[in-house]
């Protein structure tokens, strides 16, 4: 018996060796930034002489100055001194450091002189645009699922008629599917006035006024209160809190409004109203209800009362 015992001690596997220490070009990675970027290295703006972690750094900090004069913005083509974050020495544009052998970003371009240590943001430089591109993930809130991915060079395609010079990158899903107007991306962003064009945010195409920043939105437009994104999961949800009082039978527009009515609201509040759908621009008088007021036209609850109880 202990024998056997010592032959099976003998047949176990031996443990897999230490993994291998890591690589000089990895130390520090995505520990070294600003709430911009991750990176292992900032630039000396050749503008001001001055030292900041990345360009939207500097440019915050001179656009706040006193004297307006003195307010500029950084040409990143024109950065040729970086300083590495590990060894603090400063040294011409390069990938990896000349002195201490560190990658100061796992992204690099030599053209737009960017670092980046998060890739999984994709970046790619665009030729046409002159820029580098990179992934932006945004989701909805409270809505399921991962979100949109933006970013990628196969996410992108470049159009050359939207702008004269350079044209300007969108998803593959506006190719043949938006309206081209002249210098749409070189504009500012018509809620917090952030130039569009080289944004590190998302911008939303729309139909009536153009283009506009991501998260200066809610589900829809703060001008004409159309909503600009796919807002069919938002209103099942709508529909989920109405459909909890009548089963699991299918609900369509009429119904809804019908199980919204049929929910008993305090005799305070049992009082039809008039709305204006902001999608469709039919007007339809519904009981008021606290859930919400789908339009009897396009199922969208994205509308507004324009009649007081007293009106009836």
């Amino acid at each position: 018996m202990e024998k056997e015992e010592e032959t099976v001690a003998a047949a176990a596997p031996a443990p897999p060796p230490p993994p291998p220490p890591p690589s000089r070009l990895d130390a520090g990675k995505l520990e070294h930034g600003c709430e911009h970027y991750r990176r292992r290295c900032k630039i000396r703006a050749p503008c001001c002489n001055q030292v900041f972690p990345c360009r939207h750094c500097h440019n915050e900090a001179t656009s706040s100055l006193s004297n307006a004069k003195d307010r500029h913005e950084i040409v990143r083509h024109e950065v040729t001194q970086v300083i590495c974050s590990l060894c603090n020495t400063e040294q011409q544009v390069s990938q990896v450091c000349n002195t201490c052998g560190v990658k100061m970003g796992e992204y690099f371009c030599d053209v737009c002189k960017f670092y980046d240590d998060d890739a999984s943001k994709d970046q790619f430089h665009c030729d046409g645009c002159g820029i580098c591109r990179l992934v932006i993930k945004v989701s909805l809130p409270k809505l399921p699922g991962p979100g949109v991915k933006v970013g990628g060079r196969e996410n992108f395609f470049h159009c050359e008629k939207c702008v004269c010079v350079p044209g300007s990158c969108y998803t593959v899903s506006l190719r043949d599917n938006h309206s081209c107007i002249e210098n749409s991306m070189k504009n500012y962003c018509p809620v917090c006035y952030e130039y569009l064009f080289d944004s590190v945010k998302h911008a939303i195409v729309m139909n009536l006024i153009g283009y506009i920043k991501f998260s200066s939105l809610r589900y829809r437009c703060p001008i004409c209160s159309k909503t600009v994104l796919d807002m069919s999961d938002f209103w099942q949800l709508l529909d989920r809190e109405v459909r909890q009082h009548c089963g699991s039978r299918s609900v369509g527009v009429n119904f809804v409004i019908k199980v919204i009515e049929a929910v008993q609201m305090p005799q305070e509040y049992q009082y039809e109203v008039r709305i204006l759908c902001n999608d469709c621009n039919d007007t339809s008088k519904v009981a008021f209800h606290i859930v919400g007021h789908k339009c009897s036209h396009c199922g969208s609850y994205n509308t507004r009362r324009i009649s007081a109880p007293d009106d009836q």
